[in-house]
C-alpha cells in the first residue's frame, strides 16, 4: 500500500466518469460536433503555470545555485529516453524550459516500458547512450535496472522532503506520476456502468453471451500487463473471483484497446490507465467512459532515474527536482498525468492521486512496488491465470 497521501483538500470525483463542463461541451459541439466525455471532475483548463525563474524554495540547499551553473554550461540540451507519450511531455518540457531558459532543447523519445533499459545498456555497451533521464512505468525492470548498482547517478533531490513517501521507489528513482488503472467500457453496450471488476463479472455471468470475446484484458504476457494483475491480485486476492468469469469471456491486448471499446468490438477493457483513457472519453460523445474500480483501484507509479553516464547529468538533476516540484506536479497534471503532491489545481479530463484516493479510498488503493518478483511467484500467478482462461 501506499505509505502517505497529499494532504490537501480533495474534489469530487465521480465513480464513473460522466459529468460534462458546459463550456466543454458548447465549444466541442462548435468545433468538432462531439460533446466532452466525462471528467473528473469538470474544470476550466488550467492557466500557464506561473513559473518562478531564478528562485528556489528555502529548503532548498545554499549550493544549488552551484548546480545551476554547471548545468548552464552544459550547452542547454537534455535527452530523455521513456514510454511516455510527447502530449503527456508538452506542458512539462515547456515549464521546466520556463524554469532554465539556458535549456534548449529537450529530446524524447517513445519506447516500451522494458525497452528503455535495453535502449541504454546496449548503447553503453558497444560506446556510450546519449540518454540523461530514464522514465517508464515497469516497475520489475526498474528493480532489475537498479540492482546493477553503476547504472543510476546517486542524487537525492531536495523535494523528496516534500512529498509522500511513495515517491521515493528506489534509491536514485523518484515517481514522477501516480497513475491509476480503470475499467474503460462502452456505454451503448453495457447496461449498467460497471464499478469494479466484481460488477463487470456479475453482468458477464448474467449475459455471458454478450460479453463472450468481448471484453480486453491486458495480456500478462508484456511487463504492464503482468505488473498491474500480479499487484492487484496479490493485494485483493477476491480478484481471482472476478476473473474466473472475466478471463474466458476476454481476449488478451497488448495494449489498452481504448479504440476497440470505442468501436463496439468490446464491450469493457481492463485495466486501461487514465491517461492514454481520458482523451478517447473527451471526444467520444459520451459513447466511451472509464471508472474507477471499487473492489481495488492499481495506481502504478511513473519511475525517473538519471543515466549515470548521462551527458548532462547537471541538466537531467534539474530536472529530477522540477518534476517533483509544484511548478513540475502542476505541468505534469496538465499533460494528462496524476500528479500526487498537494496543491495542484484541477485539470479537466484529467486524476490526481488525491482524487482518486477520495473516490475509492485509500483501502482499495493498490500500490504497485518497485521490487521483482521471483521466479516462483511469477510462474504461480502465470499458471493461475493460464487455468481460468479455459
Amino acid at each position: 500500500m501506499m505509505a502517505s497521501k497529499p494532504g490537501a483538500s480533495v474534489r469530487s470525483v465521480p465513480r464513473v466518469v460522466s459529468r460534462f463542463a458546459a463550456a466543454g461541451i458548447a465549444s466541442a459541439l462548435v468545433l468538432a460536433l462531439t460533446a466532452c466525455g466525462g471528467s473528473a471532475p469538470a474544470a476550466a483548463p488550467a492557466p500557464e503555470n506561473p513559473i518562478a525563474v531564478g528562485q528556489y524554495p528555502d529548503y532548498y540547499p545554499a549550493e544549488y545555485k552551484d548546480l545551476v551553473a554547471a548545468a548552464e554550461k552544459e550547452g542547454g540540451q537534455l535527452t530523455v529516453y521513456s514510454n511516455t507519450d510527447q502530449e503527456n511531455w508538452a506542458p512539462v518540457f515547456r515549464d521546466f524550459k520556463k524554469k532554465y531558459p539556458f535549456v534548449k532543447e529537450i529530446s524524447a523519445n517513445n519506447l516500451g516500458s522494458d525497452e528503455v533499459f535495453q535502449r541504454v545498456l546496449s548503447e553503453n555497451a558497444t560506446g556510450s547512450s546519449p540518454a540523461d533521464v530514464l522514465v517508464t512505468n515497469a516497475a520489475g525492470a526498474w528493480a532489475d535496472f537498479a540492482a546493477r548498482g553503476d547504472v543510476l547517478a546517486k542524487y537525492t533531490s531536495p523535494e523528496l522532503a516534500k512529498v509522500p513517501e511513495f515517491a521515493n521507489l528506489l534509491p536514485g528513482v523518484t515517481a514522477m506520476s501516480a497513475d491509476a488503472m480503470t475499467i474503460a467500457y462502452n456505454t451503448s453496450l453495457m447496461t449498467d456502468a460497471p464499478t469494479g471488476l466484481s460488477s463487470l463479472a456479475q453482468q458477464a455471468k448474467e449475459n455471458p453471451e454478450q460479453f463472450k470475446d468481448k471484453i480486453g484484458i491486458r495480456d500478462i504476457k508484456s511487463a504492464f500487463g503482468f505488473t498491474v494483475f500480479h499487484s492487484l491480485t496479490k493485494n485483493k486476492p477476491e480478484t481471482w473471483d472476478s476473473l474466473a468469469t472475466i478471463l474466458p469471456l476476454s481476449r488478451p491486448e497488448s495494449s489498452s484497446a481504448t479504440e476497440k471499446v470505442l468501436a463496439g468490438e468490446y464491450v469493457a477493457s481492463a485495466l486501461v490507465s487514465a491517461a492514454p483513457a481520458f482523451p478517447v472519453v473527451k471526444d467520444s460523445a459520451g459513447l466511451f467512459k472509464i471508472a474507477l474500480p471499487d473492489d481495488g483501484t492499481v495506481v502504478l507509479p511513473r519511475g525517473l532515474g538519471i543515466s549515470a553516464k548521462a551527458p548532462h547529468p547537471a541538466t537531467a538533476k534539474l530536472f529530477m527536482d522540477f518534476t517533483l516540484s509544484a511548478e513540475g506536479q502542476q505541468a505534469i497534471q496538465e499533460g494528462g498525468l496524476s500528479s500526487f503532491r498537494e496543491g495542484v489545481k484541477p485539470v479537466e479530463f484529467t486524476y490526481t492521486y488525491a482524487d482518486i484516493v477520495k473516490e475509492v479510498g485509500e483501502e482499495n488503493i493498490v500500490s504497485v512496488p518497485y521490487e521483482k518478483v521471483s521466479a516462483a511467484e511469477t510462474a504461480a500467478f502465470t499458471e493461475r491465470w493460464n487455468s481460468l482462461k479455459k
